[in-house]
């Protein structure tokens, strides 16, 4: 990742708080974009720039629904969908993170062993700077609508399409499936969810768009970076 546009990034975001308050940060993008590990850079670069933690990373992985819970709803198959995350839940925990400065609980997901943990991590009264990932951040449908207003920067992770494919696919080589199953989980699901987020998701202020791994630019549209007080 590029150091300088991590420094910019670092810049922008941490010259956006004017007052007392946390910067709430989000951070969207489709499935395979990067964004787990943009996001902990991010916040690497602000904690060494004020010389101490003030910014962490919130997942939106810790909201994902049961697997017995989608088994039920006949969704398992689109885990990773809109459809099958606890949005209301997700929405309660950014108002309360945007609302109260003290320590604030929330879960987490274990990939490994493909489960929530209820309420594993805590943010503290030191970290102002809340960068949460997730692909639906932005998401003009349903309960993710109302996500948008709650942030004061919106970065959306753009990456070429048959470059995305890619990285989705080894992902899943990398989870034990063979070539065949690889494709049908990239194709049927996460291309169909990273379509989604192309199509329906609020303009963001700063936009990152990759076409390799080493090629990276920022974009800033005409809308303003909300201050917080």
């Amino acid at each position: 990742m590029h150091q300088r546009t991590i420094a910019q990034l670092c810049d922008r975001i941490m010259s956006s708080q004017s007052g007392a308050e946390r910067v709430l940060v989000a951070l969207a993008g489709p499935p395979g974009s990067g964004k787990t590990t943009f996001a902990a850079q991010l916040a690497r670069g602000m904690n060494d720039r004020a010389g101490k933690h003030v910014a962490a990373v919130l997942p939106m992985d810790g909201f994902h629904l049961d697997n017995d819970h989608l088994s039920a709803m006949g969704a398992l198959h689109r885990k990773g969908a809109p459809e099958t995350f606890d949005v209301s839940g997700f929405v309660r925990l950014v108002t309360a993170v945007r609302n109260d400065n003290g320590p604030v609980r929330y879960p987490t997901f274990d990939r490994v062993a493909d489960k929530v943990l209820t309420d594993s991590q805590s943010l503290g009264p030191e970290t102002r700077f809340v960068i949460f990932e997730g692909n639906y951040l932005l998401l003009q449908q349903g309960d993710w609508a109302t996500l948008r207003d709650l942030f004061d920067v919106t970065i959306m992770l753009r990456v070429n399409q048959s470059k995305l494919r890619e990285r989705l696919i080894a992902r899943w080589l990398d989870h034990g499936l063979n070539a065949v199953q690889a494709e049908l989980r990239a194709d049927g699901n996460d291309m169909v969810n990273a379509a989604l987020v192309q199509d329906h998701s609020a303009e963001p202020h700063l936009t990152l768009l990759t076409q390799t791994d080493d090629q990276i630019t920022l974009e800033t549209t005409g809308k303003g970076i909300r201050h917080a007080g």
